[in-house]
Formats: structure tokens, C-alpha cells, sequence
């Protein structure tokens, strides 16, 4: 087992490429706190992963506010004793307002989401990380982490943020034994892309069936790449960014 006796956190786990990352990790010999705004969906995923004989338990937690990170962490330390490895996951889209239309409510709210809470979540998690001189900072990002036309205005933002501060911190952290890595993930079949594909003058609507790989992605196959990077198998991959997207962002 790849990551036998780890101990990790994945936010955003009550569905779709969260839920799978949790999964996949517990498969592989992790306790894993599973995490999320929403109790029934986390609790759900946690009853998943129990009912498969392995180790998971759930801390409801809204990432935009602080305090519920801090619990997140103490919660996790208190049963586990420590922290491995971090998957900040959880994210919001944001919708595609025109800029007039967009309040600095809604601007504050995704960046809380996703770009304040991998700031707070590692910040805190790093403290349990730095007692033992190891540990493991997975991010996930977007296609939008690399160029425009993937979603809104402040989603685009925090995602180029989410890889900014992925590369800055693998500079900080690496040389203290903290490996901080990034996976942008195109088009994937979670309810979010769904959402997505609703609204057919989206972009990203437009291109995905002429993608090279023709489909969209499988939360299950950004797991499989969440195991790799958390595991002792990337042990000299620091502050990369793996875009997964069937070829989505060639175009």
C-alpha cells in the first residue's frame, strides 16, 4: 500500500473528484478525514470508505471561514495524532457574470473558496507537518490555472492563484521536507461540469468533444494521480502542475 498509516485531509470530499481522491487514498492504506460544507454529502462518502473495512472519519467544515479550518486540523490531530498530506479540492465556479454585473460579494466568496482557504489550510496544517520535517500539499487547480475562456472572472483568478501559490510554496516548504504539488484538471464528470455543460454558450461546451481525447475526464482518474503525487513515488516531483484534460488546453 502506497500510503499505508498516512494521515490526510481532503476538503471538498462529499462528491465528485474529492470523494474519489478520498477513496482512492483510503485504498491505499490511509485514515483519511474526509471533509465538506455539506454534512450528508461527507458523511456519505465517509460511509463509503467504511463500509469497504477502511479508515475514514468526516469534520464538516466551510473553508471560506477560518475558524472551521483550524477546527478541521485540531479535529484531525486530536484522533490521528498528525498530518501527512493535505488535498485542498474544495472549490466553487462562480457563474460567468459580466464584470458589471459582478459584487464584490461574489468576488470575495470564490476567492474565499478557493484561493484563501489552500492559504489557510496549508498555513495550519503546516504546523503539524513541520514537527516531523515531512509532509505532502496536494492543490487542486483548473484549466482555468493556465488560461482564460475556462469559466468565469473570479473563478479564472483564484485558479491562476491556486498554481501561483502552489510554486511559491513548494520554494518556501521543499528544503523543510514539504512537497507541494499542483493537478489541473480540464473537463471532469462531476456535478459541477454538469452545471457547466448546461449552458450551452459556455466554452468550454464548445471544445471539449473536439478535445483529442473527445470525452470528459473520470474523478477517478484525477485520483489516481492525487495517489502518485502523495505518495513516495513522486519523491523528487516539487511545485509541479499536471493538467488532466484530455488534451483540452492544447487548443
Amino acid at each position: 500500500m502506497k500510503l499505508l498509516d498516512k494521515v490526510a485531509i481532503i476538503t471538498g470530499s462529499g462528491n465528485g473528484i474529492g470523494r474519489e481522491i478520498a477513496k482512492a487514498f483510503a485504498k491505499e492504506g490511509a485514515k483519511v478525514v474526509v471533509s465538506d460544507y455539506i454534512a450528508e454529502a461527507g458523511i456519505e462518502t465517509t460511509k463509503m470508505i467504511n463500509e469497504a473495512g477502511l479508515e475514514a472519519i468526516f469534520v464538516q467544515a466551510d473553508v471560506a471561514k477560518e475558524e472551521d479550518i483550524e477546527n478541521l486540523i485540531a479535529a484531525t490531530v486530536e484522533k490521528y495524532g498528525t498530518v501527512d498530506i493535505l488535498v485542498n479540492n474544495a472549490g466553487i465556479s462562480g457563474g460567468l457574470a459580466d464584470l458589471n454585473d459582478i459584487s464584490i460579494e461574489d468576488w470575495d466568496q470564490v476567492m474565499a473558496v478557493n484561493l484563501r482557504a489552500p492559504f489557510l489550510a496549508s498555513k495550519i496544517a503546516f504546523r503539524e507537518m513541520s514537527k516531523k520535517g515531512q509532509g505532502n500539499i496536494i492543490n487542486i487547480g483548473s484549466m482555468a490555472s493556465l488560461a482564460a475562456g475556462r469559466g468565469g472572472l473570479p473563478y479564472t483568478v483564484s485558479k491562476h492563484g491556486v498554481l501561483g501559490f502552489t510554486r511559491q510554496l513548494s520554494f518556501m516548504l521543499g528544503s523543510r521536507g514539504i512537497r507541494v504539488n499542483a493537478i489541473l484538471p480540464g473537463p471532469i464528470d462531476t456535478d459541477m461540469i454538469k452545471r457547466v455543460l448546461a449552458i450551452p454558450e459556455h466554452p468550454v461546451c464548445m471544445k471539449i468533444g473536439a478535445s483529442p481525447a473527445g470525452r470528459a475526464g473520470q474523478p477517478e482518474e484525477i485520483a489516481k494521480l492525487a495517489v502518485f503525487l502523495a505518495s513516495e513515488d513522486s519523491a523528487f516531483i516539487h511545485g509541479a502542475a499536471y493538467e488532466v484534460d484530455g488534451g483540452y488546453t492544447i487548443f
